[in-house]
C-alpha cells in the first residue's frame, strides 16, 4: 500500500504586484499554479522559460533593496521559490517526483525495482561501457552511441511514467520514476567525460 503524505500548503502574498501576463500573482503549494499552466507532465519549455523570466523580474530582490527588511527577506524568499519551481517544471525527472507528490506518493520510500534483475543487470552493463570507454584511442563515436542508447531508454521511461500516471497506477509511475534516477544520473556522467575528453 503507497504511504501517503499532505504536501505542505504554502501561501505567499508579499507583494500586491501584476506580472506581465496573468495578473495578480498566486503563490501555492502548487508549482504549476505559480506560472499559471495546467498541472500535468506536458510542459511547453518555451512558454515556462517566458513566464519564468516575467516573475523573476517582477520579484528580482534588488528591486526591493530600499524597502523593510521584512519585505526584502520576502523577496529573497519569493525569488528563491519561482527558481526552485522552475528547475522542477523544466526537469523531466523532477517534474516527475513532484507529480507523484502532489498525487499524495512518498518518494522516499523503498520499492521493489531494486530487485529488479534486469535492471540491475543494465545497470551494470551500461556502467562498464562507460568505464570502458574513456580508455578508447577514438572514443567520441562509442561515448555517442552509449549517449543515444541511454537517451532513447530515458525518454521511454518517461512515456512509461506519463501512462502510469494519467491511469493513476501510482506503483508502476514509482518503478519509472525510480528507473529514471538511474538514467538521468548516467546521462550527467555521459556529459561529464565529454567535458574531461574535450579538456585533454
Amino acid at each position: 500500500m503507497w504511504l501517503r503524505r499532505k504536501l505542505p500548503r504554502l501561501v505567499l502574498r508579499p507583494f500586491n504586484v501584476k506580472t506581465q501576463s496573468d495578473g495578480p500573482l498566486n503563490f501555492s503549494s502548487n508549482f504549476f499554479e505559480i506560472f499559471s499552466i495546467p498541472s500535468g507532465w506536458h510542459v511547453d519549455l518555451g512558454d515556462l522559460d517566458v513566464r519564468y523570466r516575467a516573475l523573476q523580474q517582477e520579484f528580482h530582490p534588488d528591486r526591493y533593496a530600499t524597502k523593510s527588511d521584512v519585505e526584502k527577506r520576502l523577496a529573497v524568499q519569493t525569488a528563491s521559490l519561482i527558481n526552485q519551481a522552475f528547475e522542477t517544471l523544466k526537469t523531466p525527472l523532477k517534474r516527475a517526483q513532484y507529480l507523484l507528490e502532489l498525487n499524495g506518493v512518498d518518494i522516499d520510500q523503498e520499492t521493489h525495482v531494486t530487485t529488479d534483475s534486469h535492471f540491475l543487470m543494465q545497470q551494470i552493463e551500461l556502467r562498464e561501457t562507460l568505464a570502458g570507454v574513456a580508455g578508447k584511442t577514438v572514443p567520441w563515436a562509442e561515448l555517442e552511441t552509449l549517449r543515444a542508447h541511454v537517451e532513447a531508454i530515458y525518454q521511454n521511461l518517461q512515456s512509461e511514467f506519463f501512462e502510469s500516471l494519467s491511469a493513476k497506477i501510482f506503483d508502476s509511475a514509482f518503478t519509472a520514476v525510480a528507473k529514471m534516477q538511474f538514467f538521468s544520473k548516467l546521462l550527467n556522467e555521459i556529459e561529464q567525460l565529454e567535458a574531461d575528453l574535450e579538456d585533454a
